[in-house]
This record gives C-alpha cells, sequence and structure tokens, in this order.
C-alpha cells in the first residue's frame, strides 16, 4: 500500500509533469472506484491542473475553479503516468486493471489502476477535500507535529504501538510498511502499549518516525512514478523480510501473521531476543 513518502513522490511529480496541463477527457472503466456523483467526470473537461499534494496517504490533483481529484491507492491500486497513450480509444468499463483514465492536452496524462480481485482503490470529485470521510477523520500529518503533540496524541489513544501508528485518526499517513521500520529504527516491540512508555522511549520513537519518514521522502522524491514500488522496497530493513538477516544486528527477521496483514521485526533489535507468537498459529493450536 502506498504510504506517505510514496504519496508525497506521486504528488512531486505530478507537480512536475502535469501542472499547467488541461484535462481532454476524464474516462471511468470503473464504477466502483469513483465513490462521488456531483460533480461528475464532465466537470473536469478543460480544467487546468494547477497543483497536486496528500493529504496523508490521500492523493490530492487540483484544478482550477476550486475542483480536486482525490485519490486512495488503498492496497492494489497505482497511479502510472503516460508520456502517450497508445490508442485514442476510450476505456471499454469492467476491462483491465484501469479504473480511470485521465487525458491531458499535450497527449500525456495518468491511469488510476488496482489489481487483483478486492477491489478498494477510492477516487471522489469534490469541491474541498474536507468532503472526502477518511480525510475529514484524518489527525496530524506525523511529519508536521512537535514532541508535545506526538506525545499526547501517541498516550492518548492507549493500545499496542504498531495499532496506534497506523491509526489514521491518531496520525496522517503511516502504514504498515513504515510503522515497521520506524518501530525497528526506535527498538521498540510492535505489542508496547502506548501510555506505559517512558519519556525517553517516545523521543525516540519521535525521532525513528522523522527519521525513517523523512530518509523515504528524500529517496522518492524526484522518482518516476513507474519506479517508486522498487524505491521503497530496496530501503527497507524488516517489512517483507521474513528470514532474511537484520542489517543491524544480523539476526533473522520474524514475523507475525493476523487474517489480512502481518508485521516483521526483529528479536535482538526489538524484544529482547524474544520471538513473539505468530497470532495465527496461535488460533490453530487453540
Amino acid at each position: 500500500m502506498p504510504e506517505l513518502p510514496e504519496v508525497e513522490a506521486l504528488a512531486g511529480y505530478l507537480r512536475e509533469r502535469a501542472v499547467g496541463r488541461h484535462v481532454d477527457r476524464f474516462e471511468v472503466a470503473a464504477i466502483s472506484a469513483l465513490k462521488t456523483y456531483d460533480p461528475g467526470p464532465e466537470a473536469t473537461v478543460g480544467r487546468r491542473i494547477v497543483d497536486a499534494g496528500r493529504h496523508g496517504k490521500f492523493l490530492d490533483v487540483v484544478f482550477d475553479g476550486d475542483l480536486h481529484l482525490v485519490v486512495h491507492l488503498a492496497r492494489a491500486g497505482w497511479l502510472h503516468y503516460r508520456d502517450a497513450f497508445p490508442s485514442a480509444v476510450p476505456l471499454k468499463p469492467g476491462k483491465g486493471p484501469i479504473a480511470i483514465r485521465v487525458r491531458l492536452d499535450d497527449g500525456s496524462g495518468f491511469d488510476l489502476t488496482e489489481a487483483g480481485t478486492q477491489k478498494s482503490l477510492a477516487v471522489y470529485l469534490v469541491t474541498d477535500p474536507g468532503q472526502v470521510p477518511g480525510v475529514a477523520r484524518l489527525g496530524p500529518d506525523v511529519l508536521s507535529i512537535d514532541l508535545p503533540t506526538f506525545t499526547e496524541r501517541l498516550r492518548g489513544r492507549r493500545g499496542q504501538v504498531k495499532g496506534v501508528l497506523t491509526d489514521q485518526q491518531v496520525f496522517a499517513g503511516i502504514g504498515n510498511a513504515y510503522s515497521d521500520e520506524i518501530l525497528h529504527a526506535a527498538r521498540l516491540s510492535p505489542f508496547a502499549i502506548t501510555d506505559r512508555l517512558p519519556d525517553d522511549r517516545v523521543a525516540e520513537l519521535y525521532e525513528a518516525t522523522r527519521q525513517v519518514l523523512g530518509d523515504a521522502v528524500a529517496r522518492s522524491m524526484g522518482q518516476r512514478a513507474a519506479e517508486l514500488k522498487g524505491e521503497k522496497r530496496s530501503g527497507l530493513k524488516v517489512h517483507a523480510r521474513t528470514g532474511l538477516p537484520c542489517p543491524v544486528c544480523g539476526d533473522t527477521v520474524r514475523e507475525v501473521s493476523f487474517a489480512d496483514s502481518s508485521l516483521q521485526y526483529c528479536p535482538t533489535c526489538q524484544t529482547g531476543g524474544k520471538t513473539l507468537a505468530d497470532r495465527r498459529l496461535s488460533r490453530l493450536v487453540r
């Protein structure tokens, strides 16, 4: 799932490539992906793209006249920028992974795609991003707050620290992958309880959050959209590296699996050498 660094980089790429261009055609191939109906897709035609940004993990493409295309890429969505499209033939609904195609006046444009059968890509055309329910519920952007605010919000939601870090109503922008990386950098167990963390450990977690996300943004900015996934994978130390050696201490990276997700961690760096119980296997044993 694209998280804060990748969405920031996609917005940066659109600012570089698409800002100033006018929309020639807005095509919808997956009706389920478009969550709004007024204004409709035709409202974008002829409008100029004036900016691109993000709200947490939501991408925001801004058109003149206060119209916003707000996109949540979910688990399997992505944005593919095309310097030129292979055909002028309109998309056929229900065919292939392309959900939305935006053609621009210079022949370029972008596709919003989604792989797999579980369709969660969400696209909104609104006059105010706050009209998108997910945006309206967002907590503060995690890179925009100071240590006292971070501490207050972290301790204000009692729970396992990984779950609190990824709660978008607490902090906007952190997902499954970067929460694993942040906790590894902070040398914290993903199951540590937020309101039991001493001040020094919260401060270390805050610094790790800023370091991990800041470094990821720096690596991602300037990359083409097609290269961002590979760039993300290249910078990961524990996430999606189960069974590989930890690059810090050499211990084997372990995994805890849940019904529809998993987390990765290093026992030596994060849990005092203790291997955490795999929740999926524990349920089977019982």
